[in-house]
This record gives structure tokens, C-alpha cells and sequence, in this order.
């Protein structure tokens, strides 16, 4: 990858990794709803307008009914979860068990997605992460049942980023990400406009705390969506998403620099473990095995080009999102 890839890279692990601190430094004066309608309201007109730019909204035509069933799989759901969960646990601990959403895909895919199914490497990773998971809450979150309630909330977070990517794969294909996750995000900050309304903040928030949740919002869903994207768009998706392996680092460096928060033993063998298996799962191979290229497809049978030039069918098909 060149160096500009790199940095795009370093940015979004950067902005991803510091949305656990900025989560935990808005609870102080915002409640959980309210945080999480601003930052997806703040998130929508961000990427709405860059589709608007861009003469992508029509994406949305005809896909409105899955695009709301999505947002409430892959927004709602795991960013309450999460939101409500860093009552419980460190923001630290949190990226450690939402790094686990590969695994879950892998073993959704077992069932759901035979094109994604593990074997050999990637069932070990299973394995392996799975082992990071128990250790963590056998380890680190041992010490009270609002922990085991917290690690439980990110978990299931986790488990809706996986099932949510693939029913974006499945029935988004082809839509452009950026205009799919602006209005996901519009449909989040609605259905959680209600909990905004029930319980505004109590006094004027203090400047960490709106800062924090701008942060959130314009930064963490956002600008890091449009910077991953335009990293799959440089590099390709495989390469793009060792953005979810950089992401904990930045994470648990916030936590322990900024937080005050301390990481155990059992935290960072827990990440290792998952991280491991998460790399396993995705990629089907050591780290030092070179990547499988799947064969290219026979060359169909030449076809007659009339005189007045190629068809329409015969041009190539452009590239589909991920």
C-alpha cells in the first residue's frame, strides 16, 4: 500500500477506535437515547449530503424497506447496546468484544452464506476467538454481574454488525455504501428521536460532553464511513478491513491515556486471542501464507460485434460495493 494509504488507514482506525472514549465522556451529561439520536442525526447529514454531491440518492429508490430493517439490525440495536453497555464496562474493554464481529460472521456464514463458510484456518479461528471471549468473561469481567451484563450487551452489538453485513450484501448489492449507511443513519436518528424527547439533558451539558458527542457524530459515523470507503475504493476490501485489527489498539491507548481506565492481563489476552481468531476466520490462513486468488472464470465464447458497435450488454459491469 502506498504511504497516502497508510495514513487514510492509521485516520479511521483512529476515529473508529476513539467513538468507545467519546461514548463514555458524552454518558456524563447526555442520557443513552439522546446520544445515540444526535450522533446518527449528526452521522445522516453528513453522508446524505456527500450523496446528495455526488447524485446518489436514487440508490435509495426501491430499497427503502430493507435499508429501515438494516438500521435497525446494524445502528440501533448495537449502538443502544453499546451505549447502555459503557455503564458497565471500560471503553476499552468494549472495542475488545466488538473486534469479535468477524467470528460472529464466520459462523453465521456456517449456516446463511455459502459463499463465506469457513474451513480448515478459518473454522480454527472460530475456535480461537471464541476461547478470547471466554477468557474475558471468565478473566476480566468476572467481578460483578453489571460487567457480565455489559460484556453481554457489546456481544450482542457484535452479533448485529454481522448479521446486518450480510443482509447488506444480500439484498443492498449494488447500491453506493455511502448513500446505504446516510440512510441507515437517518432512520436511526428517527426511531430514536422518541428517547431523545423522553429524556433531554437534565442542565447544560458541559463542553467535554458535546464535544465528545460532535466527535461521535461528525467523526467516529461520519467521516471515518467516508474514509473506509475510500480505502476499500485505494486498496481493495481485504486489505481495508485490518482497520477492525488497528481500531482496539487505538481503543485501549484512549482508555488508559485519557480515561484513567487500566487493562488487565486478562484484557489483553483476551484481545490477542480474538484478534487472532478474528484474522483466521476472515482470511483462511496463517500470516505468512501467501492469499488464495480464486481462478478467473473461462473466457466466454467471442461474440459478433455488429457495425454499429458493441452492445450495451457486452460492456463491462461496474465494481460492486461491499
Amino acid at each position: 500500500m502506498t504511504r497516502r494509504s497508510w495514513l487514510i488507514l492509521a485516520a479511521t482506525a483512529a476515529l473508529w477506535g476513539a467513538s468507545y472514549m467519546f461514548i463514555k465522556v458524552a454518558l456524563e451529561d447526555f442520557s443513552e437515547g439522546a446520544i445515540v439520536c444526535i450522533r446518527t442525526g449528526l452521522g445522516a447529514a453528513l453522508l446524505l449530503s456527500i450523496a446528495a454531491r455526488r447524485r446518489l440518492l436514487g440508490d435509495l429508490r426501491g430499497r427503502v424497506r430493507w435499508v429501515a430493517i438494516i438500521a435497525l439490525i446494524q445502528v440501533v440495536g448495537p449502538f443502544l447496546l453499546i451505549t447502555y453497555g459503557e455503564n458497565h464496562i471500560s471503553s476499552s474493554l468494549t472495542a475488545i468484544l466488538i473486534s469479535s464481529v468477524p467470528i460472529f460472521t464466520a459462523l453465521l456464514a456456517l449456516r446463511f452464506d455459502h459463499a463465506e463458510r469457513a474451513h480448515g484456518w478459518a473454522l480454527v479461528g472460530i475456535a480461537v476467538g471464541i476461547v478470547g471471549v471466554a477468557l474475558l468473561f471468565g478473566v476480566d469481567l468476572s467481578g460483578s454481574s453489571d460487567e457480565l451484563l455489559g460484556g453481554g450487551m457489546m456481544l450482542l452489538a457484535a452479533l448485529g454488525y454481522a448479521i446486518s453485513w450480510m443482509l447488506v450484501k444480500h439484498k443492498l448489492a449494488g447500491a453506493a455504501p455511502v448513500t446505504v449507511a446516510g440512510g441507515t443513519m437517518v432512520v436511526a436518528a428517527l426511531a430514536t428521536l422518541p428517547l431523545l424527547v423522553a429524556a433531554p439533558p437534565a442542565g447544560t451539558p458541559g463542553l467535554d460532553a458535546v464535544g465528545s458527542l460532535i466527535a461521535l457524530g461528525a467523526g467516529g459515523t461520519g467521516a471515518a464511513f467516508v474514509l473506509y470507503y475510500t480505502l476499500i475504493a485505494r486498496v481493495g476490501p481485504a486489505r481495508a478491513s485490518m482497520v477492525g485489527y488497528v481500531a482496539p489498539a487505538f481503543s485501549i491507548f484512549y482508555g488508559v491515556v485519557l480515561l484513567d481506565e487500566a487493562v488487565t492481563a486478562g484484557a489483553i489476552g483476551g484481545l490477542l486471542l480474538i484478534l487472532a481468531g478474528s484474522w483466521l476466520g476472515a482470511e483462511g490462513r496463517l500470516p505468512w501464507q501467501p492469499r488464495r486468488v480464486p481462478a478467473p472464470d473461462p473466457a466466454p465464447a467471442a461474440e459478433p460485434v455488429s457495425r454499429t458497435g458493441p452492445s450495451r450488454s457486452s460492456a463491462p459491469a461496474p465494481a460492486r460495493a461491499r
